[in-house]
């Protein structure tokens, strides 16, 4: 499943610096604004150590996480919208994201400086937000007008979509975000379409200096008092201090750095599982003696869209899905256990796939 996250910000927060400690693309950074004019996409590996607690049990040749691509997108600054810069070609890229990670520049570095002269995040959102909104605007009157030469017809949908898209030109004037207007599950079709760039799921993430990495700084707290009305997530990160972790190599010697630096785990990993499920993405595994692995889709999937993503094959000549649950099979110790405890159900296509259910599908092509 070719789900996408972005990374966005202004110049010069870190986005490229989280990307690399997050992707197995790597890509080069600098101290000055503007340096790259294409965004990198690279794959990340979704942290879960239900996988290899699932190999205590089940001897395996590899284990394979479940992925999620993100997409780097270069600094965006005022005017962009306008076509300022590349600006145009960073909205398109946005555009061809399906949620996003906005990096904040949390932190003061006098070799480091801000395109807008001082540390702001708050200003950076803003400015952010201005950009997509503009763009949005500029979205929604161009559709009304193509409606508007339909609807001389008669044609009542293409007046309910008018009706529909001028709350959201209403919205978007009064510097609102798309996804905060209600509409009804019916009137979304107008909007669908337009893959509209405020309407996407949004998370913050503020990049602070190493020693704020456990407890935030007065430039998050201003942050979280801005949001405050949000329904949105805010993670705290050291992006420095991230990039010298995943340069470690041995095990070993990154629990000794995140111990030094009293952190449990790399932020970055709670990033990773925070933007898989902003995605609304859930993960069922499959095991077996060749792999154990983990396999991405929506919440709500059932199970023969399930079995497609293992292979279509699967869906086409789907019969039923053996299930079993993670904590089931973890307790009791191996499908046979499981059988006999009543542990191992049997679904028909009606199923939805739960999250770290474990699947053996039966099919016939």
């Amino acid at each position: 499943m070719a789900l996408k996250c972005g990374i966005i910000g202004v110049a010069n927060v870190g986005k490229s610096t989280l990307f690399n400690c997050m992707s197995n693309t790597k890509v080069e950074t600098s101290s000055f604004a503007f340096t790259s004019n294409k965004s990198n996409v690279g794959v990340v590996s979704v942290p879960d150590p239900r996988l290899y607690n699932l190999e205590n049990f089940q001897s395996t040749d590899r284990v394979i996480p479940a992925t999620v691509d993100i997409v780097d997108i270069p600094g965006l600054a005022k005017g962009a919208s306008q076509g300022e810069g590349v600006g145009n070609k960073f909205l398109s890229d946005i555009r061809n994201t399906d949620a996003l990670i906005h990096v904040l520049r949390c932190f003061d570095d006098d070799g480091l400086p801000h395109i807008d002269g001082s540390v702001n995040p708050v200003r950076d959102i803003e400015t952010i937000n201005l950009e997509l909104q503009a763009k949005d605007l500029e979205a929604v009157e161009k559709k009304m007008e193509r409606l508007a030469k339909i609807a001389k017809s008669g044609d009542k949908d293409a007046r309910r979509g008018i009706e529909v898209l001028e709350q959201y030109r209403v919205h978007l004037e009064d510097f609102q975000n798309a996804r905060t207007l209600e509409v009804s599950d019916t009137d979304l079709k107008h909007v669908e379409d337009m893959f509209l760039l405020t309407s996407k799921p949004v998370m913050y993430v503020c990049n602070v200096e190493d020693e704020s990495a456990l407890t935030g700084n007065a430039y998050v707290d201003k942050v979280k008092e801005f949001l405050d009305d949000e329904q949105t997530q805010i993670l705290v990160i050291a992006a420095r201090l991230e990039s010298e972790i995943a340069e470690l190599e041995e095990e070993v010697d990154r629990k000794e750095f995140l111990d030094d630096a009293g952190l449990e785990e790399p932020g970055v990993n709670k990033l990773i599982r925070s933007a898989y499920s902003m995605l609304n993405l859930v993960s069922f595994f499959t095991i077996g003696p060749k792999e154990i692995r983990a396999w991405t889709i929506r919440k709500g999937t059932l199970a023969p869209a399930a079995a497609g993503a293992i292979h279509s094959d699967l869906q086409r000549g789907f019969i039923r899905a053996e299930v079993m649950k993670y904590e089931d099979f973890i307790s009791l110790g191996s499908e046979q256990a499981c059988k006999e405890q009543g542990k191992l159900s049997v679904e028909g296509k009606n199923y939805v796939v739960k999250e770290a259910d474990i699947l053996h599908i039966l099919f016939n092509v």
